[in-house]
């Protein structure tokens, strides 16, 4: 392979997304904060490049999610001990990319450290993944919409000394890809 992004000492890549340049990037942290930015503020730069900082880190936290993102969804955050919330998109304001960002959920002794974030509308489905590897998929609408600085609800029960690890969202069903029964070829479109 090629070098993609050149990355420091005790960092790493955790996450990629394809864009348009013209959409707005959401990224979550382990202590719950959030930060909402143009893509716009990000200037293009050459593979080699270590890019821009994109939110400010407190103490020990560290990013758990980036996604790109658009009016008319909803923020889905959950955390390690079971516990999640959808937010209106709207309620995370635009801000200027390298600051500290705003509060995405209250993390606590009840529900712990965010485990992931993803964004989402009411058609889309998610896999929940814990440490032991129960795996739980679930509709992203099953999940209340509430206030951005609130600790969530259950979202999964989990085994004594079990932990939510990821979350991630399932790709829609593409319908022009179904294939023909008994025939490799896919079905012809009108």
């Amino acid at each position: 392979g090629i070098i993609a992004m050149c990355v420091e000492d005790g960092d790493a890549v955790i996450a990629t997304q394809v864009t348009d340049g013209k959409g707005e990037i959401l990224i979550g942290t382990r202590d719950g904060m959030s930060i909402r930015f143009e893509e716009g503020d990000i200037r293009p730069m050459g593979r080699t490049a270590f890019g821009v900082r994109g939110i400010q880190l407190r103490d020990d936290d560290f990013v758990v999610g980036m996604e790109v993102v658009k009016p008319g969804g909803t923020v889905l955050t959950v955390t390690e001990l079971g516990y999640g919330k959808r937010t209106e998109i709207d309620e995370y304001r635009l801000q200027s990319r390298g600051g500290v960002g705003i509060i995405d959920i209250s993390t606590s002794d009840r529900n712990g450290v965010v485990a992931g974030t993803v964004y989402v509308t009411d058609g889309d489905e998610v896999l929940l993944i814990t440490q032991q590897g129960m795996i739980l998929r679930m509709q992203a609408s099953d999940v209340r919409v509430i206030g951005r600085a609130t600790q969530g609800v259950r979202v999964i029960d989990l085994d004594e000394g079990d932990k939510l690890v990821s979350i991630a969202k399932l790709d829609a069903p593409d319908d022009e890809a179904t294939v023909e029964a008994g025939t490799d070829e896919p079905a012809p479109t009108a």
